[in-house]
C-alpha cells in the first residue's frame, strides 16, 4: 500500500515548516471524526467486559489497537517490508475525538494519549499556532433536538473537556453527526466557535459577499450538494453575526469510508488531485471528512496510506497540508451561504433520524416506529428532571445551571480538593456532607439527563440494540436519583410511555420490556457492590483501603476462618461513591460451601457491640462444621435474602469461576500428560504413517504440550534478570515448538503471545538502556530466540511496541550519538554497534543506511 522506492527521507519532510504567510496554491486537509459510543456501566462508571470484542476487554480496547494506535504509530515500509518511517498521522490530520473516549485513552493508553496530544502541539507550531485537534459536542447528542440549555451545556462542555486535554480553547467544532440548524449557530457564535464542518448536501445558496461595487451579489442555489467545497463561506445569523463553515467535499469523503479509495495512496493523492478546481484562483482548499476509525478499524492498514500520503505524494504534487483554522486565519471567507432549516450528513429528512420512523437506518426490513415515542418518552424525563433540579438545586447553588454548566470541571477530575473547589464557587451557603451528597445527586441526574440523548440510541434499526439499550440505562439511573433526592417515582410513568414504542424483537415486544429485562436487571445498589468485596475477599487479598469500579471500599474488620469443607468471612465495611461522596457502612458475612457454592448477607452496621456479637455467634457455629446450623444462624441474623456468585459483577466473577476451577483443570492436566506419555510411541507411528491419529490420543498431546508451553513461557516472563533460567526455558520451548509440529497438534496458548510480546519488549529495553551493556549480546540472542520461537509456534506476535521503542532509539540515540557523530555520549563500543544494527534488521526496520 505504502511502500516506493526513492523515498524523501522522512526526517527531512517533516522538518519542513509548512505555514505561510498567505494562502497560495493548494492545501489539503483530511480530518477523522474519532468517536465511541459510550460503554460505561453507569452504576460502575467504567466498560464492562465485552465478548463480542474478544479477544480484547471491550470494543475500546479492540479499536484502540486496530485504529488509534496504528494512527498514532502510522508505518512507512521500503520495499523490502521494512519500516522506514513512523508517521504520527494526528500531527498532520484535522481531527476531533469524543469526550469520553478521549477521556478512555488517557487513562487506559496513556501513550497513544500523549501522542495525540504530541500531534496536535507539533501541528500547532508548524501552522502558526493552530493545531489539529478541535472540539465536539460533549456526548454526541443531536444539537436541532435539544432545548435551548441542554445545547448551550453540550457546548460549554465540550470545550472545557477539550481545554482539559489540549490546554487551549477550541476554533473549531464537530457537531454530532454534523446536525446543525440556526439556533445550534447562535449558541455555537456565543460561545466563541470560530467554524464548524458540513456535508455539501447542508447549504441551501451562496453567494459572493457584497461589497462596495457589488453591494447585491447573485444567490447561487446549491441544495442539491453543489457547493464548491474548495473554499470557507460565512454563514449570518439574524442578528448579524456569523460563523465560518467549512463544507468537505461529498464525492471523495464518501469513497473513502465506503470504496477502496484508500488502499492506494497513489490513487488517493490522485483523486484529490482531480478536485482541484482549474479556473486560476490563488489558493484553494480541498477538505475530506469521515469517521476516523475508517483508518485502521473499518478499512484495516489504511493509516499507512494516511502516513504515506502526508509525508510524500502530497509534498512531491507542492500542495500543503493543512487543517480548517490554518487555512481560514490565511484565507478568511469571500463567499457566505445559507444552510437549509435543519439538516444532518446521514438523513435526507433533516433530523428524522433521531425522532421519526423516517427510513433512514442500516438496511433491512425492520421499522423504527419506536423512535418517535423514545424520543417523546425521553423528553417528558428530561423536562420533569428539569423541574426537580430547579426546585432541589436552589437549595444548594446560587445559580444551579451555572453550577451544571461547570460541572464538568468535576467530572474530568473528581478528587476530593476539586469538589470542595466546586462546591465553594457554586454553594448558595454552607453545605452539610448530607446536602453535598444531595447535590451532587442532582448534578448526576443532570449529566446522565444529557447522556440519554446520545445519538446512538436512535441510529440504527431497534431499541434492543446495545445502543438503545445504553441510553435507557442513563434514564433509569437519572429516575433513580432523581427518587433519592427528591422523593419523586418517575418509573412507573416512564414505563408506561415506553410501552408506546414497538421493538422489532418479537420477545421484547416494546421499549417497557426492553427496560424490564435488559436495564432494570442491570441496576448496581450499595448492597451489590457489598456483596462483591464480600464474595470476591474469599479469594483477593483487599488492603485496608481500596478502590472496587467506582466505590472506596475501606475495611474497618475482617476476619476468615476454615473449617472442613467451609469457609467463612465477616467484616465490617464502609463504601463510598466516589462519584456522589454518599458513604454506607456495612457489616456482610459470606460462607463459601465449597465448589461454586457462596452464601453471603448483607446488612447496615449498626454500632460495634452488635457487630462483635454477631461476629462471636457466626464463628462459634463455624466450629460444628454444620453447613445446617450455619444457614440457621445466618438466617436468623441476617434474613432470608442473601446473594451468591451469580451476583457479583461479571468480570470478578469470570475471574473467581477460572480460579475455582483450576485445580479440576490441573488433575485433568495430569491425567493429559499421562495418556500422552504413554502412547508417545503410537502417536508417532499414527503420524509416521500418515494415518488419521484417534481424536483421544490427539487431544491427550494438544492439552499436554500446550500446558507446558504455557508454564516455560510464565518462566521465562519470570526470570527476566537471570540468564540461565531464561536459556534453559527458551530451550525446551524450542523443543516444544518442533514437537508440536511433529505432532501436528493445535495449541491452545493465546496467553503465550501477550506474555511473550511482553518479554520481548523487556529484553529489548535492557539492551538499549539497560545498565548492563556488557551483556547486550545475550540478551540480543534471546530476544531473537524468542521472536523466532513465536513464529514456530503461531503466534502471530504483534511487535509493534518494540519496532517503535527501537525506532526511536535508532533515530534519536544510537545515529545522532554513535554514528553519524563519535561523542562521549555512547554507551557502547564500536564492536557493539553492528549487532546493534543487525537487531534492527531482526525488528524489520530499515538500518540499511548505517549497516552498509
Amino acid at each position: 500500500m505504502t511502500s516506493a522506492t526513492n523515498l524523501t527521507p522522512i526526517r527531512d519532510v517533516l522538518a519542513r515548516p509548512e505555514a505561510r504567510e498567505t494562502a497560495t496554491g493548494v492545501f489539503i486537509t483530511i480530518h477523522g471524526h474519532f468517536y465511541q459510543p459510550p460503554r460505561e456501566n453507569p452504576y460502575l462508571d467504567t466498560i464492562e467486559r465485552q465478548p463480542s470484542a474478544h479477544p480484547f476487554h471491550d470494543w475500546n480496547a479492540r479499536i484502540d489497537r486496530e485504529c488509534y494506535q496504528p494512527n498514532a504509530f502510522a508505518r512507512i515500509y521500503n520495499d523490502r517490508g521494512e519500516i522506514e518511517g513512523i508517521v504520527n498521522n494526528f500531527e498532520y490530520m484535522s481531527f476531533n475525538i469524543g469526550p469520553t473516549l478521549m477521556s478512555w485513552l488517557q487513562r487506559y493508553d496513556p501513550e497513544v494519549y500523549q501522542r495525540i496530544l504530541d500531534g496536535d502541539r507539533k501541528s500547532a507550531e508548524r501552522l502558526g499556532g493552530h493545531g489539529n485537534a478541535i472540539a465536539q459536542v460533549y456526548n454526541h447528542i443531536i444539537l436541532p433536538l435539544a432545548n435551548k440549555r441542554d445545547k448551550y451545556t453540550q457546548i460549554r462542555w465540550g470545550k472545557a473537556d477539550f481545554r482539559s486535554h489540549f490546554g487551549r480553547d477550541p476554533e473549531g467544532m464537530w457537531l454530532a453527526e454534523t446536525a446543525v440548524d440556526y439556533p445550534t449557530l447562535e449558541a455555537l457564535v456565543d460561545e466563541g466557535i470560530r467554524f464548524i464542518i458540513l456535508a455539501p448536501s447542508q447549504a441551501q445558496r451562496c453567494r459572493v459577499l457584497p461589497k462596495e461595487d457589488d453591494p447585491d451579489p447573485q444567490w447561487h442555489e446549491v441544495g442539491g450538494s453543489q457547493i464548491d467545497p474548495t473554499r470557507p463561506y460565512r454563514c449570518f445569523l439574524p442578528d448579524g453575526r456569523a460563523i465560518d463553515i467549512f463544507f468537505y467535499d461529498g464525492p471523495i469523503s464518501r469513497d473513502m469510508g465506503f470504496d477502496e479509495l484508500l488502499m492506494s495512496s497513489h490513487n488517493f493523492v490522485g483523486r484529490l488531485g482531480q478536485a482541484v478546481r482549474g479556473d486560476g484562483r490563488p489558493s484553494q482548499l480541498i477538505g475530506v471528512a469521515t469517521d476516523g476509525e475508517t483508518f485502521g478499524h473499518h478499512k484495516k492498514g489504511t493509516e499507512k496510506c494516511l502516513a504515506y500520503a502526508f509525508t510524500q505524494e502530497i509534498p512531491q504534487w507542492g500542495w500543503t497540508v493543512t487543517n480548517f483554522a490554518h487555512y481560514l486565519d490565511l484565507n478568511p471567507p469571500t463567499w457566505e451561504v445559507v444552510l437549509k432549516p435543519v439538516t444532518a450528513w446521514s438523513c435526507a429528512h433533516g433530523v428524522g433520524r433521531w425522532e421519526d420512523d423516517c427510513g433512514c437506518a442500516g438496511g433491512g426490513e425492520w421499522h423504527q416506529k419506536w423512535r418517535k415515542p423514545l424520543r417523546d418518552t425521553l423528553n417528558w424525563l428530561r423536562d420533569r428532571l428539569i423541574d426537580i433540579y430547579e426546585q432541589s438545586g436552589s437549595r444548594f447553588f446560587s445559580d444551579p445551571w451555572l453550577a451544571r454548566d461547570e460541572y464538568i470541571q468535576v467530572v474530568r477530575d473528581r478528587a476530593p480538593e476539586n469538589i470542595i473547589q466546586f462546591f465553594y464557587r457554586h454553594q448558595c451557603r454552607q453545605l452539610s456532607q448530607a446536602e453535598q451528597v444531595d447535590a451532587l445527586r442532582l448534578l448526576e441526574m443532570q449529566r446522565h439527563s444529557l447522556l440519554m440523548f446520545t445519538s446512538c440510541g436512535w441510529f440504527f434499526e431497534e431499541l434492543s440494540r446495545p445502543e438503545g439499550v445504553q441510553i435507557l440505562r442513563y434514564a433509569a439511573r437519572a429516575i433513580e436519583l432523581a427518587g433519592d433526592v427528591a422523593g419523586i417515582q418517575l418509573a412507573s410513568e416512564f414505563r408506561r410511555r415506553l410501552k408506546a414504542a414497538p421493538s422489532n424483537v418479537e420477545t421484547f415486544v416494546n421499549g417497557s420490556r426492553i427496560y424490564d429485562q435488559l436495564v432494570v436487571s442491570s441496576q448496581v445498589s450499595f448492597e451489590q457492590v457489598a456483596a462483591h468485596y464480600a464474595i470476591s475477599s474469599l479469594f483477593v487479598h483487599y488492603s485496608e483501603r481500596e478502590n472496587v469500579y467506582c466505590y472506596e471500599a475501606t475495611q474497618l474488620d475482617y476476619q476468615k476462618q476454615q473449617m472442613g469443607a467451609l469457609t467463612l468471612a465477616v467484616g465490617h465495611l464502609s463504601l463510598m461513591s466516589q462519584i456522589t461522596r454518599e458513604t454506607v457502612d456495612y457489616i456482610f458475612a459470606v460462607l463459601h460451601l465449597g465448589g461454586w457454592d457462596f452464601h453471603c448477607c448483607i446488612q447496615p452496621f449498626s454500632g460495634r457491640l452488635a457487630y462483635g456479637q454477631l461476629k462471636d455467634e457466626l464463628f462459634e457455629t463455624l466450629a460444628h462444621a454444620s453447613v445446617a446450623k450455619m444457614m440457621v444462624v445466618m438466617t436468623q441474623r441476617f434474613g432470608t435474602h442473601c446473594f451468591t456468585l451469580e451476583d457479583l459483577f461479571a468480570e470478578e466473577r469470570h475471574r473467581i469461576i477460572q480460579q475455582l476451577s483450576e485445580n479440576t483443570k490441573n488433575r485433568l492436566d495430569q491425567l493429559y500428560a499421562q495418556v500422552y506419555r504413554d502412547n508417545y510411541g503410537i502417536l508417532m507411528a499414527f503420524h509416521r504413517e500418515e494415518l488419521p491419529v484417534p481424536p483421544e490420543l490427539q487431544v491427550a498431546a494438544d492439552i499436554t504440550l500446550s500446558s507446558r508451553c504455557l508454564t516455560l513461557v510464565r518462566l521465562l516472563a519470570n526470570h527476566t534478570g537471570d540468564p540461565q533460567p531464561m536459556d534453559n526455558a527458551l530451550n525446551e520451548l524450542e523443543g516444544i515448538a518442533a514437537e508440536a509440529d511433529t505432532m501436528h497438534c493445535q495449541l491452545n496458548i493465546a496467553e503465550a503471545k501477550t506474555v511473550l510480546e511482553g518479554f520481548i519488549f523487556q529484553a529489548l529495553q535492557s539492551v538499549l538502556y539497560g545498565e548492563n551493556v556488557e551483556d547486550i549480546e545475550g540478551t540480543i540472542e534471546r530476544l531473537e530466540r524468542a521472536i523466532a520461537i513465536g513464529d514456530k509456534l503461531h503466534l502471530d506476535l504483534c511487535l509493534n511496541r518494540v519496532q517503535e521503542l527501537y525506532f526511536s532509539f535508532l533515530h534519536n540515540d544510537l545515529v545522532p550519538q554513535c554514528i553519524d557523530a563519535e561523542t562521549e555520549n555512547c554507551r557502547w563500543d564500536r564492536q557493539q554497534i553492528p549487532m546493534l544494527l543487525q537487531l534492527g534488521q531482526t525488528l524489520k526496520v530499515d538500518v540499511s543506511p548505517w549497516l552498509n
